[in-house]
């Protein structure tokens, strides 16, 4: 089994890295180079917190090796000692155990290969993506004029670092120290977002399980959501047909034979296939007012203007899409509580998926117990379990520099473990540790959503400035949070001043005491800053103070959310009325196929005039009801009504 763990480990990763990718980014769209520079950084980061166990227990078995050999009370004699190779038999070997020199070689190339990536090649990417310009020096000027700022403030702290080290009499800068140096600020910074990002993910993580088990704070939770996505969706839609409309101008403006007019045809290609056809047949039509013909600057910026409304268009309605499919389930589960029969009802039979694992195993009799009575159970023990996690984590950041009396809880288990040479014990622990501590760091950069200018969208919806935002964050945050691990369970020498064999993860990262207010002040003492940020979000203090900045987020007991509660309840019930008039149109234009058949014309037609007269009166109402929602004053609603 010599190094058969990593190689299934390697595998293994890449799958689950190219599955992610899959989720979130469009695989057959989207650039090569993006989808390629996220793939390798999610790859990179997802190995390193996976070949950590395998590394911690390799290390623990070298260790037994050295005390055992080292021990003068020991003797060939001893029974102890295989005779056949003088080998300790107390230190069995893991079953995981990787040859000696594959992993130093494999940090290495892993960990430098991340850093080229989220400091060099990723932020160079995305703004390459990002940009509008029209040609590929271009967008290279673009990305190196918005990255010029970045680059600077990095290079600016790693110069105050070189320059403290070379002013200190005792030490001298070689290879290794200035590799050291380069590493440090790297993990200094990883480390300093990592705590904040860590404090948020702690507290929400078993809170947001143990509300999932109340169905009311879930409902009353999605409501508002939706009127929130309702604001949002209504914005993007707005700002897109705004764009649309200077592309309009343009195209209308620049005639086929001008010199801009293959930069036209370029935004036109970008532009929805709607607003396309829209702009083939007004530019046939005569203008009365004269144009001004736009200069290649503006182009480059509405090229950019286009991307980006298309795109969080595009996001907001398959949100709002996937919200609704939410709260119709939400609203089926209640009313399937009551149900005598105990079977799970649908609302509307297109939510069914008539499947052979719906129609043989997940039957609406197993779906019931299920939803109604298991999944609050099992939710609740979950947040029960994650809560004990967070204490843990909690109490192990703010001890873990004791190592006499030994108070770090991970410490503690690894310790025990260990002597025992249970090494799967070892390794389950390690990694059940680092995958919880992964969880609430990278869940809190998945939710992070600042007016969609970031967002993580599934169905293929992320944007590829978003994607490589998340690759570099990765990239930035994994180091930093494995070494951090490393000091909770007293493996990292530069914390725990242990003489102990490194890890082949810390021998990558030279000696830490070559900066000493660093290793013995910011990385022993800045992560107790997580119990402040922990309490601040028991609290809602982050959310209170969106709300006061008017970034709406919900807040039990309060008016304003209360009031979003009611607005999203009343569009959602559109909503539902307008899907279930589509339904019944559906089945009406069945039934009058099966019963009428050729000779039922006229009774197609009737139902076909009928149902767009229902759907034209609803579309009426959702006007009205629309202006009234958005608080408009009486005048401009006047207005716009007459405008529709």
């Amino acid at each position: 089994m010599s190094g058969a763990a990593l190689v299934v480990v390697l595998v293994a990763v890449f799958f689950l890295a190219l599955y992610l990718l899959h989720r979130y980014g469009d695989l057959w769209r989207q650039q090569r180079m993006v989808l390629l520079g996220t793939l390798v950084s999610w790859y990179l980061c997802f190995l390193i917190v996976f070949v950590m166990p395998l590394d911690v227990s390799t290390t623990i078995y070298k260790q037994c090796l050295l005390d055992n050999s080292a021990d003068p009370t020991r003797d060939a004699s001893s029974p102890s000692l295989n005779p056949t190779d003088s080998v300790p038999s107390v230190c069995e070997k893991p079953w995981s155990y990787i040859p000696d020199g594959v992993l130093p070689v494999f940090w290495r190339v892993v960990y430098w290969t991340s850093q080229v990536l989220t400091w060099l090649l990723l932020p160079f990417m995305q703004s390459y993506a990002r940009s509008g310009a029209f040609s590929i020096v271009g967008r290279t000027k673009t990305a190196l004029v918005e990255n010029a700022i970045y680059y600077g403030s990095y290079l600016l702290l790693f110069i105050s670092l070189l320059i403290y080290v070379a002013a200190h009499p005792q030490w001298r800068l070689t290879w290794t120290e200035f590799q050291t140096i380069g590493i440090t600020a790297a993990n200094t910074w990883g480390l300093f977002l990592l705590v904040l990002l860590l404090g948020y993910g702690l507290v929400e993580i078993p809170r947001s399980y143990w509300l999932s088990s109340l169905h009311a704070h879930s409902l009353a939770k999605a409501y508002f959501k939706v009127a929130k996505m309702a604001s949002e969706k209504a914005a993007a839609e707005e700002n897109l047909a705004d764009v649309m409309e200077e592309v309009s101008v343009v195209h209308a403006s620049v005639k086929y034979n001008h010199s801009l007019r293959k930069c036209v045809d370029t935004i036109l290609t970008k532009c929805p296939a709607d607003y396309q056809e829209e702009m083939g047949r007004d530019v046939e039509r005569p203008r009365d007012e004269e144009t001004v013909l736009p200069s290649k600057r503006g182009l480059v910026q509405l090229h950019k203007k286009v991307i980006s409304a298309v795109q969080q268009c595009c996001q907001t309605r398959v949100q709002w899409s996937m919200l609704l499919e939410e709260v119709f389930h939400l609203e089926d589960i209640a009313k399937s509580r009551s149900s005598p029969t105990r079977l799970f009802t649908h609302s509307f039979c297109a939510t069914q998926h008539p499947g052979w694992i719906r129609r043989f195993l997940y039957t609406p009799k197993i779906e019931w117990y299920w939803e109604c009575v298991f999944r609050q159970v099992f939710y609740r023990l979950l947040a029960v379990l994650l809560c004990f996690l967070s204490v843990a984590v909690v109490w192990s950041e703010c001890s873990f520099f004791s190592t006499q009396p030994v108070l770090s809880l991970f410490a503690v288990f690894i310790q025990m473990a260990e002597k025992q040479r249970n090494y799967i014990c070892i390794e389950g622990l390690c990694f059940v540790t680092v995958l919880f501590l992964c969880v609430c760091v990278y869940s809190t950069v998945f939710r992070i959503r600042v007016f969609n200018y970031y967002c993580l969208a599934p169905h293929h919806q992320t944007d590829a400035y978003s994607l490589q935002f998340s690759g570099m964050l990765f990239c930035r945050l994994t180091p930093p949070l494995c070494l951090n691990f490393l000091g909770l369970i007293h493996m990292d020498p530069a914390v725990s001043h242990q003489d102990r064999i490194h890890t082949s993860y810390t021998s990558i990262m030279g000696s830490m005491h070559l900066l000493s207010f660093i290793s013995n002040g910011f990385y022993i003492y800045y992560p107790m800053l997580v119990l402040l940020l922990c309490f601040a979000t028991l609290c809602n203090l982050g959310s209170r103070c969106l709300n006061l900045l008017g970034i709406h987020q919900y807040v039990t007991n309060d008016d304003l959310t209360s009031d979003l509660v009611d607005e999203g309840k009343e569009l959602f019930r559109r909503e539902r009325r307008k899907r279930q008039k589509a339904e019944d149109a559906g089945n009406r234009r069945w039934l009058s196929r099966e019963h009428y058949g050729a000779t039922g014309g006229s009774r197609a037609d009737y139902t076909e005039i009928k149902d767009t007269q229902e759907d034209t009166m609803e579309e009426a109402k959702k006007s009205v009801v629309s202006f009234t929602w958005r608080e408009t004053e009486p005048e401009e609603q006047h207005r716009s009504l007459l405008q529709n």
